[in-house]
């Protein structure tokens, strides 16, 4: 056998170099082992595109590949089928068993997390939950150079909330770029995307200003910030929110598949289903 292989293989070997595959046949087969066979489609697939050289090269790697992917496989079936067998079956089974699981867990596991849980794990693991990086909440507005009026916006953006109706008409009307985050964090990288700073000018900014202002030879960049936490700092609550769900939802999951193992090993227990002796 492993002689007819090396045989067909030193054929396609020539005939790749050639760029002239000759069909074999109706089929066009170009290698054969055990039964199996390799068509003369399937390797311009991964010869496409090559000059001779390189193409001969690919082909001939392939086919060894294919070739020996087939040879192990029936030497380790012969060799080693039931100790594979035992490694299959523990597969199937295992994933049944998480199939299952999860099925139970979407489907009865109660997903909603109360807020005063939440505040509850916030308080007692603060040390957990430290930032590493700067977050912000503001106001981002981009303006050309030269726009009138800024001295009104700037006095706006001092008590942004009490001239939110005031700032939006302004941005509308002169902004090239205006974010409203006054809800939501922002990431220092976030901004770093959209100001022409880089990282440790933003945070000396941070650290001191409440109304940042940069700009470049053609536009305004102006930040409002109305919150912060700099990087080292514990995360606000709102910011950690997501992250201490998660870890109560894990927790939760845990428990609940526990006690789901527990009254079906009871349950079978019961109805004789399991026999201690």
């Amino acid at each position: 056998m492993y002689q007819r292989v090396l045989i067909l293989l030193s054929v396609v070997f020539c005939l790749a170099g050639c760029q002239q595959f000759q069909r074999r046949h109706s089929a066009g087969i170009v290698a054969e082992v055990e039964g199996q066979t390799l068509t003369e489609d399937e390797l311009e697939r991964v010869t496409n595109g090559l000059d001779a050289e390189d193409s001969a090269r690919v082909a001939e790697q392939y086919i060894q590949d294919w070739a020996l992917q087939i040879l192990q496989y029936e030497q380790a079936s012969k060799e080693g089928s039931e100790r594979i067998e035992h490694l299959v079956e523990d597969y199937r089974r295992m994933l049944y068993r998480e199939a299952y699981e999860q099925m139970l867990v979407q489907k009865y596991m109660p997903k909603q997390v109360e807020d005063s849980i939440v505040e509850r794990y916030y308080n007692d693991h603060q040390p957990q939950f430290v930032l590493r990086e700067n977050i912000v909440k503001g106001i981002l507005i981009v303006l050309p150079a030269g726009t009138p009026k800024q001295d009104k916006l700037r006095k706006w953006l001092a008590n942004p909330a009490d001239n939110l109706e005031d700032i939006e008409k302004y941005a509308y009307k002169y902004a090239t770029g205006y974010e409203l985050f006054l809800d939501t964090w922002k990431t220092s990288n976030q901004l770093l995307l959209r100001l022409p700073v880089d990282d440790k000018e933003l945070l000396g900014e941070l650290k001191h200003k409440q109304l940042i202002e940069v700009g470049d030879s053609a536009q305004v960049y102006i930040l409002q910030v109305a919150d912060k936490h700099l990087e080292g700092d514990i995360m606000p609550l709102d910011y950690a929110e997501p992250d201490i769900k998660n870890i109560l939802l894990k927790e939760r999951e845990i428990m609940f598949l526990q006690q789901q193992r527990r009254r079906l090993y009871e349950d079978a227990v019961r109805k004789n289903k399991i026999q201690i002796r």
